[in-house]
C-alpha cells in the first residue's frame, strides 16, 4: 500500500510542472489567437457581398489568407514561425515561443468558427437594426454577437481543447508541457506508464472543458428563449 502511494506521489510530482506549463501555453495563446481570430471572423462576414460593410476585394484577400494558413500542417507552421518567434520574444523554442506560434497557428482557425457562428445570425434581425437606424459597430456588438454567443461559446470551447491538442504537438519541438512529457518518457525511454499517465490527463482536461462550454452555452441559450 506505502509503495502504491508512493508511486503515486511520484506520477503527480512528475507530470505537475508539465501540466502548469500546458496550461500556460494553452491559456495564453487562446487569449491572443481569439484576439486575432475574432477580428479576422468579424471583417470576414461584415464584408461579404451585400452585408453591412461590403468590401469584396478586403474580404477575398483574408479569405485566401485563412485558406492558405490552414492549409499547412500545424507542426510545419510552427518551424515556419521559428524566425517571427525569435523576433518576437527573442527565441524560437520553449514556452514563450510556442505561445506565439499557437496564437498565429489557431487564429485561423478561430477565424472560421467566429464566421460560422455570425453567418447563423438570421439577416432578418440585422435587417429590422438597420431599420432603427444602428451603426456598424452596435450591430456587431449589440446584436450579432449576442445573438451568436451560444455558437460562439462552442466554438471557444472547441479552440481551447484545438489548442491543448496543438501544446501536446509543439513539446515534440521543444515546447515543454505534457506533450513534451509523454515523448521524452513514454518514446524515448518506453515508460508506458507515464505515457498513460499524461493520455489520462488530456482527456480528463478535455472533458473538463467540453463540460464547461456546454455548460454554459446551454445557459446563455435558455436566457435567450
Amino acid at each position: 500500500m506505502v509503495e502504491i502511494l508512493d508511486y503515486v506521489l511520484n506520477m503527480l510530482k512528475l507530470l505537475y510542472p508539465p501540466l502548469v506549463e500546458t496550461f500556460y501555453m494553452v491559456l495564453f495563446s487562446t487569449v491572443f489567437a481569439l484576439i486575432m481570430g475574432s477580428i479576422i471572423g468579424i471583417v470576414l462576414v461584415i464584408t461579404e457581398k451585400g452585408h453591412i460593410w461590403e468590401k469584396t476585394y478586403l474580404h477575398k484577400i483574408l479569405d485566401t489568407i485563412v485558406n492558405i494558413t490552414r492549409s499547412i500542417p500545424f507542426i510545419i507552421l510552427i518551424i515556419a514561425l521559428f524566425p517571427l518567434s525569435r523576433m518576437i520574444v527573442g527565441t524560437s523554442i520553449g514556452l514563450k515561443a510556442m505561445i506565439v506560434s499557437l496564437s498565429i497557428a489557431s487564429a485561423p482557425f478561430v477565424a472560421r468558427i467566429i464566421e460560422s457562428s455570425l453567418k447563423d445570425v438570421s439577416w432578418g434581425i440585422i435587417e429590422s437594426a438597420l431599420s432603427v437606424g444602428a451603426n456598424n459597430f452596435q450591430i456587431i456588438f449589440k446584436v450579432m454577437i449576442p445573438e451568436a454567443m451560444p455558437s460562439l461559446i462552442l466554438g471557444l470551447t472547441i479552440t481551447i481543447i484545438n489548442i491543448l491538442g496543438y501544446s501536446a504537438m509543439a513539446g515534440a519541438i521543444g515546447a515543454g508541457g505534457i506533450g513534451d512529457l509523454a515523448i521524452r518518457y513514454g518514446f524515448h525511454r518506453f515508460q508506458t506508464d507515464v505515457l498513460m499517465a499524461t493520455i489520462i490527463v488530456l482527456i480528463i482536461i478535455v472533458e473538463v472543458i467540453q463540460h464547461i462550454g456546454n455548460f454554459f452555452a446551454n445557459k446563455v441559450n435558455k436566457t435567450k428563449v
